[in-house]
């Protein structure tokens, strides 16, 4: 801000879903990517520990809204099984995990190399998922991990208050996927 002050990070994302609204447009690139900025900033992590999946309006399948490069890579039947993310879309429900190896999940979309600047991929470590909810119907999942050789590579573990704070940020971010959705 012009005044030397600083907007939390919640504060910016609700800004960016406001203004999506207010302009009756579906979100574009520049925004999702000011909200990822923002949820990086909310919980520490890397801009490619973020993920926004979007729900078809057919509820068959979650596709990747950020990272981009995951948009091209496929997206994810909700018949899959072993899915966090389905899982999450499914049963409406946020989930923390701080040990995710020693969950059976899909990893293609880890393999990607997200960043051509960065060699080694590592894998995600610990993991938040939250539902996108909007009028009482799943439209997408946010997710924040962190990724790493180990878990205590990876960082802290995620905490309750983390959790807490991305339900409260999925209200908001549903809200901004309305256009999106239909």
């Amino acid at each position: 801000m012009a005044d030397g002050t600083t907007t939390s990070p919640a504060v910016e994302i609700a800004r960016v879903v406001d203004e999506v609204n207010k302009g009756g447009r579906a979100m574009s690139d520049d925004d999702l990517t000011r909200i990822v900025q923002e949820l990086s900033k909310l919980f520490s992590v890397k801009q490619d520990e973020v993920a926004l999946l979007q729900l078809s309006e057919n509820g068959a399948i979650l596709s990747f809204l950020y990272p981009v490069k995951l948009r091209k890579i496929g997206s994810i039947p909700m018949t899959t099984t072993n899915s966090l993310a389905v899982r999450t879309a499914r049963d409406k429900r946020p989930e923390m995990i701080n040990n995710f190896p020693a969950q059976k999940h899909p990893t293609v979309f880890e393999s990607v190399a997200l960043d051509p600047k960065v060699q080694e991929k590592h894998p995600i470590q610990k993991i938040l998922s939250a539902p996108l909810i909007l009028d009482g119907k799943p439209v997408g999942v946010v997710q924040i991990s962190r990724k790493g050789k180990s878990p205590t590579t990876a960082g802290n573990d995620f905490t309750i208050r983390d959790l807490t704070t991305l339900v409260t940020t999925a209200g908001v971010l549903a809200k901004g996927l309305r256009k999106q959705v239909g």
